[in-house]
């Protein structure tokens, strides 16, 4: 939550809740006048009483504290508990807005208020109030953990974001007393999170208010242009706009459709975000000044419709039907461009009056009619739907800032509309793919999806999806989430699920490879793996602070940990005695210990099939048959090198960076290596060079052709798949063989187009 208070606010003493007492009398037009006003609209005689005791309250509390804008604190409190009652929300909510700063910025603290208030305003409370007493690594952390924390309270009560949102609004309304680059701050964080938020609830006003301040902050000087301009476009079409008004009232009177008819203005950054989306000026927009008809029920909504077509003729590609397919915000209207007079492309919305409160108040209509309507109970469920969402994304995000970013992905505003097999809707983000449609139908669905049909026709799952497509996906019973999905996917459910899959796996092989190295050196000690009792393990978790062994053994295979000491502390813990040999860190060891070393310790075999815990150097790319070092890289785990790869020719004489690999005999699987070929510069040379490749049975993964002007020889760089070292000789041979083929040697080191050479370890 942003702070507007000054440094006064710092400096004041902080009152304890026993000096409470009562506030002053307040005049007539002040904001408490206001509030007071709006709360006898809707809340019964004991209700106001209860929400001037949380004001009394509140207003002890900030006693002596201004804020920037030289106000006494207590108005920006009243202020967010207007904009609440606007929206008629319950006392609760009213009370949280009042107190929502008291446990923040004074020594009043959540125990208090709930014994004063009770429980549910404690937690609406804490669910506002940010984590000033706990030390971040950074403000960004920080802040995506304050984020954290208030959406989390939300999933579980969701006026807790209707508070913070109000918060928002009167804290942007009076940003003008903030510093500039503190209000560009304020303001985008408004536009990327909180704006967001108010669309996805259907939160309409704020959303617009909250849109349109922050572009006034972060582009001053487009905003007073189109301002400028909008105000001079409303003189100039003030005729024709009452014209039309007009000409639809007389229409829909004509045809005994009962409606309400008034006009309406696009707010600013709605009007900036187009004409700099499609690159238009402002004088090709024509719906700035838009229409909106509201009628007694659903089917009056298309006899409107109808009624309208007549009148004026559509556009047919401007159309839209939001009440038949919602968007997922629970917006339902019909949206319809019709050619004006004088040609004028003018925009009309049609909506029940019952769409167009929810419209209105979105997620808050619930508090605000009392109503049990269909289409409310199908808003909460969305809004419901999207929380646990929330949830699920938080559940797979490994820190704060991960769930930042996808909580952000998941705040696209335009949605494409899908069917599943079954033939429900689902809404998705622009852009969506594939791949994001099967982790929305289910994260199982999604981590063993292998293939999509698409309107009934095989597609890539990196297709992208459009409204109205059929999307049916294949799975398969071994398939797991690939990487490279993360390059496309654009809903934060998707990318959160492939994340945490991955990072899961990773550990899970890392885990093996420690296991594997950690045998390896108990061995070296002449002791057998299943020597070490589960009391040793315990002690070492304990002493370690972690939870489980796979933690200590997947922190060897990343590197964080040696395998060696591992194995000696291990052993200290025991009754078994230990024989330290030497090996690759014998010489030390032994010091430590005082003892002799002589047995070296066991190569660890390289299967090929590990996946990220193992990986072979890009600079060497060693193959089956190449002697082979593997060194520990943090975070990276083992990193396989050729014996004699430059990378790591520094590292030779340090032990403690390697451990004696070797590959596995039956070795099946295929690997990367790097070919150059210097060539006769002759039309279907490329051609004939690959499918010489085809021919010796290895696959192309990379190729790149560097060329001179005028030169006879043209260089090809190649990377191609081989199983060993006896494939790539066959491979070579078979190449030579091809005419024009001047030379050809594989590569040490990653070979670029430009024949520049890159290095690696």
């Amino acid at each position: 939550m942003q702070k507007t208070a000054p440094n006064t606010h710092a400096d004041s003493p902080k009152p304890n809740s026993a000096q409470l007492g009562s506030a002053p009398l307040l005049p007539a037009d002040s904001e408490e006048s206001a509030l007071s006003i709006r709360l006898k609209q809707y809340l019964k005689p004991q209700d106001v009483e209860q929400v001037w005791s949380a004001y009394r309250f509140a207003f002890q509390a900030h006693e002596g504290v201004v804020r920037k804008t030289g106000e006494p604190y207590i108005s920006h409190p009243v202020s967010v508990a207007c904009v609440l009652a606007d929206l008629h929300m319950d006392v609760p909510t009213i009370l949280a807005a009042l107190l929502h700063d008291v446990v923040e910025d004074t020594d009043v603290t959540t125990q208090e208020i709930s014994e004063k208030f009770g429980p549910q305003v404690a937690e609406l409370v804490d669910g506002v109030t940010k984590l000033d007493k706990i030390e971040f690594q950074s403000a960004s952390v920080a802040q995506a953990e304050n984020f954290r924390k208030m959406l989390l309270a939300m999933s579980q009560d969701v006026r807790v974001i209707l508070v913070k949102l109000a918060d928002r609004l009167h804290n942007m309304q009076t940003l003008e007393a903030m510093k500039p680059e503190k209000q560009k701050l304020i303001a985008q964080e408004t536009l990327e999170i909180y704006a967001p938020i108010a669309n996805r609830l259907g939160l309409n006003d704020i959303y617009q208010a909250l849109e349109d301040l922050s572009f006034q902050y972060l582009y001053p000087m487009r905003y007073r242009a189109i301002s400028k301009a909008i105000l001079a476009a409303r003189g100039n079409r003030k005729e024709v706009i009452s014209k039309i008004l007009d000409s639809i009232k007389q229409q829909l009177l004509t045809l005994n459709i009962e409606a309400e008819v008034s006009g309406r203005e696009k707010h600013l950054y709605s009007i900036y975000k187009k004409m700099s989306g499609k690159t238009t000026t402002f004088s090709q927009i024509y719906d700035i000044y838009g229409f909106r008809v509201v009628v007694k029920d659903l089917p009056s909504c298309y006899l409107a419709l109808g009624a309208l077509h007549g009148l004026y003729k559509p556009i047919p590609s401007k159309f839209k039907d939001y009440i038949a397919i919602p968007k997922a915000n629970g917006y339902q209207s019909l949206h319809t461009t019709l050619f004006g007079p004088f040609g004028t492309p003018i925009e009309v919305q049609i909506r029940s009056t019952e769409m167009h409160n929810i419209a209105d108040a979105g997620v808050a209509a619930h508090w605000l009619y009392k109503s049990s309507d269909a289409q409310l109970t199908a808003l909460q469920q969305q809004t419901h739907q999207w929380l646990q969402r929330l949830l699920e994304i938080q559940s797979e995000s490994s820190d704060s800032l991960d769930f930042l970013e996808h909580l952000k992905i998941d705040l696209f505003p335009d949605e494409v509309y899908v069917f599943t097999p079954k033939g429900t809707i689902l809404a998705l983000p622009k852009g969506a793919t594939a791949v994001d449609f099967a982790y929305a139908v289910h994260s199982d669905i999604g981590n063993s999806c292998v293939a999509v049909r698409i309107n009934h026709e095989l597609a890539p799952l990196r297709t992208e999806l459009h409204n109205g497509d059929h999307v049916e996906i294949i799975t398969g019973s071994l398939a797991k989430p690939n990487p490279a999905w993360l390059n496309y996917v654009v809903t934060g459910r998707a990318r959160a699920h492939i994340r945490h899959f991955l990072k899961s796996q990773k550990s899970m092989e890392s885990a093996q490879l420690g296991e594997r190295m950690l045998n390896q050196a108990l061995r070296a000690l002449h002791v057998e793996p299943n020597q070490i009792t589960d009391q040793q393990w315990q002690k070492l978790i304990r002493d370690y602070g972690l939870k489980k062994k796979s933690e200590i053994l997947t922190d060897i295979g990343l590197g964080k940990r040696q395998n060696v000491m591992v194995a000696h502390q291990l052993l200290a813990l025991g009754e078994v005695q230990e024989e330290p040999s030497e090996g690759t860190l014998g010489k030390f060891f032994g010091k430590i210990f005082g003892k002799s070393t002589k047995k070296p310790l066991d190569t660890i075999t390289i299967r090929g099939s590990e996946g990220m815990a193992v990986q072979f150097a890009q600079c060497c790319r060693p193959i089956p048959g190449d002697p082979i070092l593997g060194f520990i890289n943090k975070d990276k785990g083992l990193v396989v090198h050729t014996h004699d790869c430059p990378a790591i020719r520094k590292f030779r004489l340090d032990p403690d960076k390697w451990l004696d690999v070797e590959w596995e005999p039956e070795n099946q699987r295929l690997y990367k290596t790097n070919l150059n070929l210097t060539v006769a510069n002759q039309p279907g040379m490329l051609a004939k060079i690959a499918s010489g490749i085809a021919d010796a049975g290895s696959n192309i993964d990379n190729v790149s052709v560097e060329e001179e002007d005028g030169s006879a020889y043209a260089n090809l760089y190649f990377t191609v798949q081989v199983r060993d070292r006896v494939h790539l000789a066959e491979l070579m041979r078979g190449l030579r063989k091809i005419p024009d083929v001047v030379r050809i040697n594989r590569a040490k080191g990653n070979t670029t187009g430009n024949g520049t050479k890159k290095t690696s370890q």
